[in-house]
């Protein structure tokens, strides 16, 4: 099995937006706009090698062959609730892609991750598929979605959040040495409460207004 190197996005604009993000008195429209502007940007990035194959396009001048995306339409599944932030961000780079979900809660006191809902489009063996979720911590809910994932036929996988810890990468990295993982930042490490430091809270809360 072939191990995956990390993957950190360390664009510029990437980098300024992240940090951005971090500010405590970002208010949730423009701390959910910049979620979205964050998952383009690394999207674009990410499906840098999408296969390719040539097709017949007829232009004003001539008939040519010309290149388009191959295979079956791509697959975002993104971890309930704060990985939803990232979709719409995905869909403005491809629209015709299809949308899972893997829903999971963390125990309050082990901060282990438990499933409570999953559901993927049809033939997910076939599909590349892109797990979004916007913090990587302890990397418990990011190992539990790619097991699911996994358990439902998935081989092709990607797995996109935008800042994490170096503790969530090593566990992730043992669990599936196979999957590649992007991060927008890594930051210094987990606290007791299992927060990524310096972070910027808790995602979920912040996208939805409900902290």
């Amino acid at each position: 099995m072939e191990e995956k190197e990390v993957i950190v996005m360390d664009h510029p604009l990437i980098q300024h937006k992240i940090s951005m993000l971090r500010e405590k008195g970002r208010g949730t429209n423009e701390f959910r706009k910049l979620v979205e502007e964050i998952a383009t940007m690394m999207g674009y990035e990410a499906l840098r090698d999408l296969p390719l194959e040539n097709r017949p396009v007829e232009t004003p001048i001539e008939l040519c062959e010309t290149p388009f995306v191959a295979g079956k339409k791509l697959a975002l599944v993104p971890v309930l609730r704060a990985g939803l932030g990232m979709v719409s961000g995905l869909l403005t780079l491809v629209p015709t892609a299809k949308v899972g979900h893997v829903g999971l809660y963390r125990d309050p006191v082990t901060h282990e991750p438990h499933e409570y809902y999953c559901k993927l489009p049809e033939s997910i063996e076939d599909r590349l598929v892109m797990v979004l979720d916007p913090m990587l911590a302890t990397g418990g809910s990011a190992v539990a979605a790619v097991d699911f994932v996994k358990k439902q036929g998935a081989k092709n996988i990607k797995f996109l959040c935008i800042i994490a810890a170096p503790e969530g990468i090593e566990r992730f990295r043992k669990a599936h040495p196979d999957v590649q993982l992007y991060c927008g930042h890594v930051d210094r490490c987990l606290n007791d409460h299992a927060y990524i430091c310096p972070g910027l809270g808790d995602a979920g809360d912040r996208i939805f207004g409900t902290k």
